[in-house]
């Protein structure tokens, strides 16, 4: 096991803080780094995606699990795979293409583990028929604060308290995940322009679930009549009969489980005042706007690009500048769109140079108790973090989501308030009281733990 002192961040690289950082490379290291533990406890960590602190531990250890990335075999009887908590979903996609199958849900990257799907619940882009990740996971062992490993089962107390968790209950081991069986790598992708808000939202909806995977880019750069505008992308699997004639081995390649190294930044540090101020953000938003099809069907494209399509860019975090990103992702309810519409026209109002912008629809809320997925409609964004007076206005905008009885994704904060967390999240006192009887100690905890109160 290798053990080092290093400074952390998240991928939105603010608030940087130092821990010691453990890298075991079995189950016996872990759980000897959690008794050994010191007085500031300890958090797992995976590949460093989420973007806020949720991973971090100032003063405290942190217990990196990417050596632990074992993928036992598929059984094809009951469609399950087990695997360690360190492997990636993007090594996981790889290895069940071509066998004819999936990991369960896929997000918009791949450079996230398996334990960290779990612990933050990860939504895709078909909620609405599938939920969150850990509704696909059959049982998972979780390395409690007694050093002990424990099997936990859905439909437990600990195991909906460990799902959307962020690691405050245990460290996620490993994981058996119920997997999706596909006849072909492909997608067939439709993609349209929609002209405002409305025209986006009413697009959303005019189709039902036909084609269950669904997400759109809003302009939120644009202003007046053409506020809101956006992209709507939707896709179902290939059939083999989808397949043209130059498709060559994606029928069920390993080639086509990705977009890995396109784009890629080597060696790039971080812009020192960022490329997205509002001229150059406009300017990017009105191409990007401009240059999708105003309709098209039948786009056949493999299943890693379709799903990762953020992995294309995997740097476009140096992008904002040395003070890093803030991603901000909140959901309101269905017929909350009113809200909805406010928060994006104060957002293109204030000239926020916000590029990346993703609404989702969600379906049937996880039983998480601090899941963030619950019906209705979700907005991320990504904004530079040195703009001036953020802070205040996203504060405004977390009481306005609030006030609607929406929430804002505790996994991907790095910023908000304590009291707002406890309004937006009514399983919060649950789980406080969970954790207490579990962990009376604290032995798990985080930055983003002690910022909330978690």
């Amino acid at each position: 096991m290798s053990v080092d002192t290093v400074s952390l961040t998240g991928w939105g690289r603010t608030a940087p803080t130092t821990a010691v950082r453990f890298r075991p490379r079995t189950r016996e290291e872990a759980a000897a780094v959690v008794r050994g533990r010191g007085p500031r406890g300890v958090i797992a960590r995976g590949l460093g995606r989420s973007p806020g602190d949720a991973a971090q531990n100032a003063g405290g250890s942190v217990l990196d699990l990417t050596g632990l990335a074992r993928i036992g075999g598929v059984d094809a009887t009951t469609g399950a795979v087990h695997c360690d908590a360190g492997v990636s979903l993007e090594r996981l996609l790889r290895a069940l293409l071509p066998l004819g199958w999936l990991p369960p849900v896929l997000p918009g990257t791949g450079r996230v583990t398996v334990g960290g799907a779990i612990a933050s619940d990860l939504s895709g882009l078909d909620h609405r028929r599938s939920g969150s990740f850990a509704r696909h996971v059959s049982a998972l062992e979780l390395l409690t604060a007694d050093g002990e490993v424990r099997t936990v089962l859905p439909g437990t107390a600990l195991f909906d308290a460990t799902a959307g968790g962020l690691g405050l209950t245990g460290a996620i081991l490993g994981a058996t995940l119920r997997l999706r069986r596909v006849a072909t790598g492909l997608m067939s992708v439709s993609t349209e322009r929609a002209g405002d808000l409305d025209d986006l939202l009413a697009r959303f909806t005019a189709g039902g679930d036909r084609l269950p995977y669904a997400s759109a880019w809003i302009d939120l750069m644009a202003r007046g009549r053409a506020t809101g505008r956006g992209i709507l992308t939707r896709g179902e699997h290939a059939t083999p009969g989808m397949r043209p004639a130059h498709a060559g081995r994606t029928l069920l390649s390993s080639r086509s489980g990705g977009s890995r190294g396109r784009f890629r930044l080597l060696g790039c540090p971080p812009v020192p005042g960022g490329l997205f101020g509002p001229a150059p953000a406009a300017l990017y938003n009105e191409v990007r706007y401009r240059g999708a099809p105003r309709a098209r069907t039948g786009e056949l494209r493999p299943v890693g690009v379709f799903f990762h399509a953020a992995d294309a860019f995997p740097d476009a975090n140096l992008l904002y500048g040395r003070s890093g990103l803030v991603r901000y992702r909140f959901a309101v309810g269905y017929g909350q769109e009113e809200t909805l519409h406010r928060v994006v026209r104060r957002i293109a109002a204030r000239r926020s140079p916000a590029v990346r912008a993703v609404l989702q629809r969600f379906g049937a809320a996880d039983p998480g108790g601090l899941s963030f997925a619950a019906p209705g409609w979700s907005l991320a964004l990504d904004l530079p973090a040195a703009l001036p007076g953020l802070a205040r206005f996203l504060d405004d905008v977390d009481e306005e989501v609030a006030a609607a009885g929406g929430r804002v994704c505790l996994a991907k904060d790095s910023r908000m308030r304590p009291e707002a967390a406890a309004a937006m999240y009514p399983g919060l006192a649950g789980f406080r009281e969970l954790r207490a009887r579990l962990d009376p100690t604290e032995a798990f905890r985080s930055d983003l733990s002690r910022r909330l109160g978690l």
